[in-house]
């Protein structure tokens, strides 16, 4: 892997990060449970494509 490709790789994971702490924060804050649901749902998909860019490098 090119270090153009790790910067990349290092840059996704990072967004991933940002995406799954805020939903975090806003399943935290939700009243609806619906919603809350929903949240926790995206939290998740982010870790799992966390996960599989992890396991690229």
């Amino acid at each position: 892997m090119s270090p153009k490709e790790l910067l990349y790789l290092e840059d996704a994971m990072h967004h991933e990060m940002f995406q799954k702490t805020q939903c975090q924060d806003a399943a935290s804050k939700l009243q609806d449970a619906e919603l809350k649901s929903f949240a926790q749902t995206m939290m998740n998909r982010h870790q799992q494509n966390f996960d599989q860019l992890f396991q690229l490098v």
